[in-house]
């Protein structure tokens, strides 16, 4: 049991996380505010409401569970590990400082659902525990995005096409899922890509030096014939 603690002992930093980012968020979800910023663009005028999107919402909840689970117990590179749990806190602890400095809302749940089904059941529970405050830049994008990119630059699935085509089609629909539901403004879904992005590029720099290194391969390629004449 103890060595087995210690071969994963690296788990518990996600773990602790964890823990704290959910103490921090309740805080925010239940802390006295004066006022609101309302987020909201005539883009979110334009998104019907559909609630067949509430499976791909929901299934991001296992997406990212299980993808830090098999970069932590079944991928061998720690190294890509730390990549995805550091860029994951990245991520969620911006997320943390900008819902503590600016309190933000947004109106945009039906008020009454136009069908009555196990979608919309599901929907209106998910509205129940999940209060409209606290959206920007949206959680559900970044992680997707995050895991996404974890699994894209996992060395052990490179070959596994099937799996990264089906990451990058999940991840699709988890974003527009958040804003099918009503659950995210378009603002937060760009804000939320946004910060994805400059994730990738601060934790996966490698891809840059791989694409330079191509480059001057490429090059010495092209003198070789000029040498030989």
């Amino acid at each position: 049991m103890l060595s087995k603690i210690k071969k994963y002992r690296h788990g518990f930093i996600i773990a602790i996380y964890f823990v704290v980012y959910l103490i921090l968020f309740g805080y925010l979800e239940q802390r006295p505010v004066r006022a609101y910023h309302v987020v909201h663009t005539v883009f979110d005028d334009m998104i019907p409401f559909c609630e067949i999107f509430i499976i791909p919402y929901l299934l991001w909840f296992p997406y990212v569970i299980l993808t830090v689970v098999y970069f932590l117990f079944r991928n061998k590179n720690k190294r890509e590990y730390f990549q995805l749990i550091f860029n994951l806190m990245m991520g969620m602890t911006v997320f943390l400082v900008v819902s503590y400095i600016y309190p933000n809302i947004q109106h945009l749940r039906p008020a009454v659902f136009p069908r009555n089904n196990i979608f919309t059941q599901l929907i209106a529970e998910i509205y129940r525990t999940d209060t409209p405050t606290n959206i920007l830049p949206s959680i559900h994008v970044f992680n997707s995005l995050a895991v996404y990119f974890a699994i894209h630059h996992c060395q052990a699935l490179k070959d596994k096409k099937w799996i990264q085509r089906g990451s990058l089609i999940l991840s699709i629909l988890i974003i527009l899922s958040t804003m099918f539901i009503k659950q995210h403004s378009v603002i937060d879904v760009c804000l939320g890509t946004t910060l994805a992005l400059f994730g990738h590029l601060l934790f996966y720099p490698q891809r840059v030096e791989d694409y330079e290194e191509q480059r001057a391969m490429a090059q010495m390629s092209k003198k070789k014939p000029e040498q030989n004449l």
